[in-house]
């Protein structure tokens, strides 16, 4: 993995939870619905019962599903709902503790050596590993903050070795740093992990969080979704997106459309002006929905029925 990617992985901010008494804290599932709603995030009857559970229990909450359901929208709209701070992390192959918890910010600590040495003072050590030069990381940041949704993305992509420092940290709520000691949450996060199920997450950490499977929207409610994130989108044409959509999910495709896709189609038909879909500007932007030429020839070929 590029050094670009890993920083971006690794300085990931937003909102998350755990544990912690946000600023609204909703009493009903209903509620919680309707706090997701007021971001512009649609939640289900399933997934506002899951997130719910998770925020009154104080459990982490696995969601699983197909890339482009909404898994990672959800933890960013469940902060923005309840108040809290967000705190991603992106996983991937070869992600390990120190990415993911604190680092030392070496270039000034050479720089504070240097003063010291440039001072004649003898003790050149002290206050080397002071906190100002400790670089926090995701999971110290959430550690850290309170109210706090901890964003644990796509945590299928990561190495068994750091399913299982991770299962520590979230057990504890607290980290130990070698040279500063012992720090715990003074409230815990609520965690919120992803899953594309690219690879199976081990039982011990899935047996610590509640679970729910996401689904794709149904036609009505992809709908809704369209019309709230692209008010300007014509609504035949937003039904007929997620119509198209949904077809196309019950094809044997190789990445079929989540809802991020067709979001993108809509805006695309959007910008060419269209208010009613036809096959031949179906066809044509084809592109903006699916990422697979494999895909995108067979669709083309059953255009009509897709329509």
């Amino acid at each position: 993995m590029s050094a670009g990617n890993a920083e971006q992985a690794v300085h990931d901010t937003g909102a998350a939870g755990g544990g912690a008494a946000a600023t609204n804290d909703p009493t009903s599932p209903a509620e919680l619905a309707a706090l997701l709603a007021s971001t512009g995030y649609l939640a289900d009857d399933g997934l506002a019962m899951a997130g719910y559970l998770a925020l009154r229990l104080r459990r982490p909450l696995f969601l699983e599903g197909d890339a482009g359901v909404g898994k990672t929208a959800f933890a960013a709209a469940l902060a923005k709902a309840t108040g809290a701070q967000l705190v991603r992390l992106q996983c991937y192959e070869g992600l390990d503790a120190a990415q993911a918890l604190y680092d030392w910010d070496f270039p000034r600590q050479i720089l504070h050596l240097r003063a010291a040495e440039a001072e004649g003072r003898k003790d050149l050590e002290n206050g080397l590993y002071d906190r100002r030069f400790l670089i926090a990381r995701p999971l110290l940041q959430a550690l850290e903050q309170s109210p706090c949704v901890l964003l644990v993305d796509e945590v299928d992509r990561a190495d068994d070795e750091f399913e299982a420092f991770l299962l520590e940290v979230l057990a504890d709520a607290a980290v130990t740093i070698p040279e500063l000691g012992r720090i715990e949450a003074k409230t815990p996060p609520l965690t919120i992990l992803t899953s594309n199920r690219t690879r199976e997450v081990h039982d011990a950490l899935k047996r610590r969080c509640l679970y729910h499977w996401v689904e794709h929207p149904d036609v009505e409610r992809e709908t809704q979704i369209l019309r709230t994130r692209l008010p300007d989108v014509a609504e035949r044409l937003a039904t007929q997106v997620a119509s198209a959509a949904r077809k196309m999910r019950e094809l044997d495709l190789i990445k079929p459309p989540g809802v991020a896709e067709s979001l993108d189609w809509a805006a695309a038909l959007d910008t060419l002006g269209t208010t009613d879909l036809d096959k031949e500007t179906a066809a044509a932007t084809l592109g903006a929905v699916l990422k697979y030429r494999e895909d995108i020839e067979r669709v083309r070929a059953t255009i009509q029925d897709i329509l």
